[in-house]
C-alpha cells in the first residue's frame, strides 16, 4: 500500500484487462490393441500417417486383429487432427532381441528388424594381392565363386557386406555377400567360397586377374569411414519387409556415434549410441537399455570390431489381438485418462465396444471428469452377425439397456463397411470413431447430425440400416441412427444423450452436454485466478464482468437464448463470505436443435384473404 502525508501524486495500477480465452475442442482418446509403439503410454497423434508410423499397420492375420482399434482412431483422425492413442498388450507379447541391441518395443514386427553397425576397421578393407578365380570359373551371370587369391582375407565378410570386384580392364562390379566359406587353407593361394546375393554380369573374365575390396554393405548410407576407432555407423533395416512391404528398406541411419558415454556433439548434446538410439529410434536401443535411465547396455557396442555387425532380432511376439485381450488390460489403458488435471480431453472412444468397457467409461471416466463424451457403439454380434434387420434393432436396444444412462454417453447404431488400404481388404468398422469426429468438427453447441453436418466419411455400407419405424425404436432408446439415403450419403441421424428422456432434461442432447462442459470448463479456469483475492463487491464485479463476454460471444453465434450471472451480495451473504466461499450463479438457456419438422399446407378457396385464415386452428 503507497502511502505518503506530503503532497504527492500516487500511481495505482489495476488490471481490468483479463478474458476468457477461447476454448478449443481438446483431443480425443482411444486405448487399444496396434502392433507397434510405447505400451500403456498418452501419444498425442496427429494424422493417419502418424498412426501408422508410431503404431504400425492393421494387421491382415485373421487369429490376430486389430483393424476394429486401428480405424476407429484413423476414422476419427479424417475429421480432426488431434488423437490421444494408449497401445495395450497382452502378458505374452514378447519384445525382439539381439546381442548388441533390441526392439524398442514388444510385438512380432521386431522380428523383421535387422541391425547392422561398422567401425573404422570394418567399414572398408582392400584385399592385399591380387586373385583369379579357381579354374577359371569366375563365370559371367553367376552368383556363386569359388576363388583363390594371393592374400588371405584376415576379416570374414558378412551377409550384406559388399565385395567390389573387377579390374581396370573388365570393369568393377559392386556385389552383395549372401554368404562366404573360409575353406581352411593356411598358406597362399587362399581359397574360399562366396555366394552373392546379385549376379556378376560386369564381363566374363575366366582368366583377368581380379582385385577385391571389402566394404559395409550401408556405406553409401553415410559420408565416409566412421572418423576414429571410437565411432561407430549404425543402421536400422527392414530386412523381411513387415514394417515397410518392401524387404531390405533402410529405416534409419545413425552416422559417426560414438561408444563412449561421454562423447559430445559439436553444440554440446550427446553423441553417445545409447543416448542416441534411446532418444530417437522408433524401431531399436540398445540391449540392456530403458529410457528411465539406464544407460549401460547389458553387451556394450565397441569401436574396434573388424567384422560389421549384421544382427537380426528375434523372440517378438504380438500376444493377443482385441478379440481376446483381457478387459482389465484395456481399462488400465484407458485409466491414464482418468485424470483431468494430467490431461485434457473432449472424447473417449471406445473403438471395439462391450457393454462392459461402455459402463466402465462412463462411470469411471467420464462421469468423474465431468468434462468428456463416451462415444461407443452395439458390438459386431448385435449387428453385423445377424441378417435379420429386426434382430439387429432387438440386438441393439439391448446392448443400450445394458449401458448405464448418462448425459457424458453418446451410443449409435452400430458398424459400418470400409477399405483397409494396408492389406487390400475390407473391414466392418464401428462408428463411434466417426460419431467422436462429427462432434470435434462442429462447435460444442451444435449438433453434429443432419445432411450439414452429419455425414460419415469412408463407408462402403452399413451392417445397419434402420427404417422409419426401426430408428423410432432405436431413437426412443436413446440410440442414435446412422443411415444410408440415396442422393445424401451416410447420414448421423440423431443427436441424443444415452441420458434418458424421461427426465424431460436439456441433458439428453449432445449439443447441450457439449456446450455446458466447454462453459463450466472456461469459467472454471478463469475463477482459479481469483483464489486467495477479496470476496468483495470488486472481486464480485470484475467476476462478472469477465464471465458475461463469453455467454455473449457464444449467444451472438446461436449457441445459447439467454443468460444471466449472478455474483453479487445476493448469492455471496455475509454467512458465505465468512465461510471463506466466493459463489457465481451462472444461468443459460441452451440453444434446442430441431428433431422434427411439421409443415402444414392448406387449399384455401380463391376467395379468401389469407389474414383470415393465418394464425387460425389447422
Amino acid at each position: 500500500m503507497v502511502f505518503s502525508v506530503s503532497p504527492s501524486v500516487i500511481v495505482r495500477e489495476v488490471d481490468a484487462s483479463a478474458v476468457i480465452p477461447a476454448v478449443a475442442t481438446p483431443p480425443a482418446a482411444i486405448a487399444g490393441v496396434f502392433r507397434w509403439g510405447p505400451t500403456n503410454e498418452r501419444i498425442l497423434i496427429s494424422s493417419e500417417d502418424e498412426l501408422v508410423s508410431r503404431f504400425g499397420k492393421p494387421y491382415a492375420n485373421t487369429s490376430w486383429q486389430n483393424h476394429e482399434t486401428f480405424f476407429s482412431a484413423a476414422d476419427f483422425l479424417s475429421y480432426t487432427s488431434s488423437l490421444y492413442v494408449t497401445r495395450v498388450v497382452s502378458d505374452s507379447a514378447a519384445t525382439a532381441v539381439g546381442s548388441y541391441f533390441s526392439a524398442k518395443h514388444q510385438g512380432a514386427l521386431g522380428n523383421s528388424i535387422q541391425v547392422v553397425a561398422a567401425s573404422s576397421s570394418s567399414f572398408e578393407n582392400s584385399i592385399a594381392g591380387v586373385g583369379e578365380a579357381s579354374a577359371g570359373s569366375f563365370a559371367f551371370n553367376a552368383n556363386t565363386v569359388s576363388i583363390s587369391i594371393v592374400s588371405e582375407i584376415t576379416t570374414a565378410l558378412q551377409d550384406g557386406d559388399i565385395l567390389t570386384v573387377g579390374n581396370d580392364s573388365v570393369g568393377y562390379q559392386d556385389m552383395v555377400v549372401a554368404s562366404f566359406t573360409d575353406n581352411g587353407s593356411n598358406t597362399s593361394p587362399y581359397s574360399y567360397d562366396i555366394t552373392f546375393k546379385n549376379r556378376y554380369t560386369t564381363a566374363e573374365s575366366n582368366t583377368a586377374l581380379i582385385s577385391f575390396k571389402s566394404k559395409w554393405g550401408y556405406a553409401k548410407e553415410v559420408q565416409g569411414a566412421p572418423t576414429d576407432n571410437t565411432r561407430v555407423h549404425i543402421a536400422v533395416i527392414d530386412s523381411v519387409g513387415d514394417i515397410t512391404g518392401t524387404a531390405g528398406t533402410v529405416l534409419e541411419v545413425y552416422d559417426n556415434v560414438s561408444v563412449s558415454s561421454s562423447a559430445k556433439t559439436a553444440d554440446g548434446s550427446t553423441n553417445y549410441y545409447v543416448d542416441i538410439l534411446t532418444n530417437n529410434s522408433s524401431w531399436v536401443k540398445a540391449i540392456g537399455t530403458d529410457a528411465e535411465g539406464d544407460r549401460t547396455p547389458s553387451n556394450a557396442l565397441l569401436g574396434t570390431f573388424t567384422s560389421s555387425i549384421y544382427e537380426t532380432l528375434s523372440g517378438g511376439g504380438d500376444g493377443d489381438g482385441e478379440s481376446s485381450i483381457a478387459f482389465g488390460k484395456v481399462a488400465l489403458g484407458y485409466d491414464l485418462y482418468k485424470d483431468s488435471n494430467a490431461v485434457d480431453v473432449s472424447a473417449i472412444i471406445t473403438g471395439k465396444s462391450s457393454a462392459n468397457l461402455t459402463n466402465y467409461l462412463t462411470q469411471n471416466i467420464a462421469e468423474s471428469r465431468k468434462d468428456c463424451v463416451v462415444y461407443s457403439s452395439p458390438t459386431y454380434a448385435n449387428v453385423v452377425t445377424p441378417s435379420n434387420p429386426e434382430a439387429k434393432m432387438t440386438n441393439a436396444i439391448a446392448f443400450r439397456n445394458s449401458c448405464t444412462s448418462s448425459s457424458y454417453l453418446f451410443i449409435d447404431s452400430g458398424y459400418k463397411y470400409r477399405y483397409d488400404k494396408y492389406n487390400d481388404a475390407y473391414r466392418w468398422i464401428p462408428l463411434n470413431g466417426d460419431m467422436a469426429g462429427l462432434a470435434a468438427r462442429v462447435e460444442p453447441y451444435e449438433s453434429p447430425a443432419g445432411y450439414k453436418r452429419g455425414v460419415v466419411k469412408n463407408v462402403i455400407k452399413l451392417a445397419f440400416n434402420p427404417n422409419k419405424s426401426q430408428r423410432d425404436q432405436l431413437y426412443g432408446k436413446d440410440i442414435n441412427p446412422v443411415i444410408s439415403q440415396v442422393g445424401q450419403g451416410v447420414l448421423l441421424f440423431g443427436d441424443k444423450t444415452a441420458l434418458g428422456t424421461a427426465t424431460g432434461s436439456a441433458f439428453t442432447r449432445i449439443n447441450v452436454r457439449r456446450l455446458f462442459i466447454t462453459v463450466e470448463k472456461a469459467i472454471a479456469t478463469i475463477a482459479a485466478s481469483f483464489l486467495f483475492d477479496f470476496n468483495d463487491e470488486f472481486t464480485q464485479t470484475q467476476f462478472k464482468n469477465l464471465v458475461e463476454p463469453l455467454l455473449r460471444d457464444i449467444q451472438g453465434r446461436r449457441g445459447i437464448i439467454d443468460f444471466r450471472v449472478v455474483s453479487d451480495a445476493t448469492v455471496n451473504t455475509p454467512d458465505v463470505v465468512d465461510r471463506n466461499i466466493f459463489k457465481g450463479n451462472i444461468f443459460i438457456k441452451p440453444a434446442r436443435s430441431i428433431n422434427i419438422i411439421e409443415l402444414t399446407f392448406v387449399a384455401t378457396r380463391s376467395g379468401v384473404e389469407f389474414d383470415e385464415i393465418v394464425g387460425q386452428p389447422l
